[in-house]
């Protein structure tokens, strides 16, 4: 197949700006990551609702989006912007409330299925929005601190990448057994254990080089979990596309498709890798 230079440069130029965009917001202080990730969510989350459309049910969008709002504002360490102490209780009694109301529409639609239509809309949010959110509560969990530790968080999504490209060359130059075929027939079990054992050395590499970290223990162990959970997360949203019958979940990325496509790894990894960094830590 002939290289396509324009596709090429669309991508590799989206590709950039985006990058910029996204480390420069997690770099700059705690607000713009946290505003950054928040914008993704809701992008992410209206990505989510149109692939579940696509099979056949229909979320509570609006109660979704306010549940999903209020949940994220509630994971907020606000004492890094205000700098006095923040109560967030009312922001979790707003978001117990949404569930609530989300249960009384459930009686109250009348949707074919409602029951699903409820959990398929709390499911996006738990899927979506908490991984987004809980991206502020780690960059300040790996140090005693109450200051924003960003590095760290983009030493885990180096990880992830450098698994996306090693599993992807392994797979180029060794794969032979497919790893599900049925949800990526691209991966292969030889791309996938090559994309692991790369990514072990290059966290090792990190923590010395790029972090100073002295917590090899932790590092390493995120080595081997963060690629094979960026799998599982990269086969979920696929199995998802496939079964929505759509390419791309969005286009935000011209060349490289939505939120979910770019961070389907991302939203399996945060949740694993905070509660990795909690304990260890």
């Amino acid at each position: 197949m002939a290289l396509n230079l324009k596709t090429l440069g669309i991508r590799s130029l989206s590709a950039i700006v985006f990058v910029t965009i996204l480390i420069s917001s997690m770099l700059y202080n705690y607000i713009t990551l946290t505003g950054f990730f928040f914008i993704i969510s809701l992008i992410g989350l209206s990505e989510y609702n149109k692939l579940i459309e696509n099979l056949g049910q229909k979320p509570f969008k609006a109660l979704g989006y306010f549940l999903s709002i209020f949940l994220f504002l509630a994971f907020i360490n606000w004492d890094l912007i205000f700098n006095f102490q923040f109560n967030n209780t009312i922001l979790f009694y707003t978001c117990i409330l949404c569930v609530v109301l989300i249960f009384i529409q459930t009686i109250l639609s009348k949707n074919k299925h409602p029951f699903l239509d409820a959990c398929v809309t709390l499911f996006g949010v738990l899927y979506v929005v908490v991984p987004f959110a809980l991206i502020g509560k780690l960059s300040i969990s790996f140090t005693e601190f109450e200051s924003q530790n960003a590095w760290n968080v983009l030493g885990i999504i180096f990880l992830i990448w450098s698994n996306d490209t090693f599993a992807y060359l392994g797979g180029s130059l060794f794969g032979k057994h497919k790893l599900i075929e049925r949800v990526s027939p691209g991966k292969t079990w030889e791309g996938t254990i090559f994309g692991i054992v790369i990514t072990v050395v290059i966290s090792f590499l990190i923590k010395t080089y790029l972090l100073q970290s002295n917590n090899t223990i932790l590092w390493l162990t995120l080595g081997v979990v963060v690629p094979i959970t960026a799998t599982f997360g990269d086969l979920f949203e696929s199995l998802l596309k496939r079964k929505a019958g759509v390419k791309d979940s969005g286009k935000l990325m011209p060349g490289h498709g939505g939120v979910l496509d770019r961070f389907d790894s991302l939203l399996f990894v945060v949740p694993v890798s905070y509660v990795i960094v909690k304990i260890l830590s």
